[in-house]
């Protein structure tokens, strides 16, 4: 990445053992990180924080990681906010609902950390992913 400060990036992740390995590749990676457990306050810290790109899981509690997506989409001022979506159910029709709500990319679980990481900055590059990958 050619920034001149790190990209801040907020994991949305319910499951610790999961949010706890992103946490720390991606900030051995040098990226600033942020992490909350919950949809209601995923959306919250994206409103707060802007992030440079959000991690989001799928099946969180109270509101989905869909519906986060959703939302934050519906709101111009967070235009700019990058969303990888990750989910365990990571079938064709899975990705293209993600991509049709405004997800900017979308990785299956179990992932590899290092294609997470690849993809993470790709995003942060302004690359995006079409519906049809």
């Amino acid at each position: 990445m050619a920034s001149d400060q790190s990209a801040r990036i907020l994991i949305v992740e319910d499951e610790d053992n999961i949010a706890l390995a992103l946490e720390h590749v991606l900030r051995r990676d040098g990226l600033e990180v942020t992490r909350v457990a919950d949809g209601e306050s995923g959306l919250q810290a994206i409103r707060d924080e802007r992030p440079d790109l959000v991690l989001l899981d799928v099946m969180l509690p109270g509101m989905s990681g869909y519906e986060v997506c959703q939302a934050v989409r519906l709101e111009p001022e967070l235009a700019e906010v990058k969303i990888l979506i990750m989910t365990a159910r990571g079938n064709a029709m899975e990705r293209r609902k993600g991509l049709a709500l405004g997800a900017n990319g979308f990785i299956a679980k179990p992932f590899d950390l290092s294609a997470l990481i690849e993809r993470s900055r790709a995003l942060l590059s302004g690359e995006t992913e079409s519906s049809d990958a």
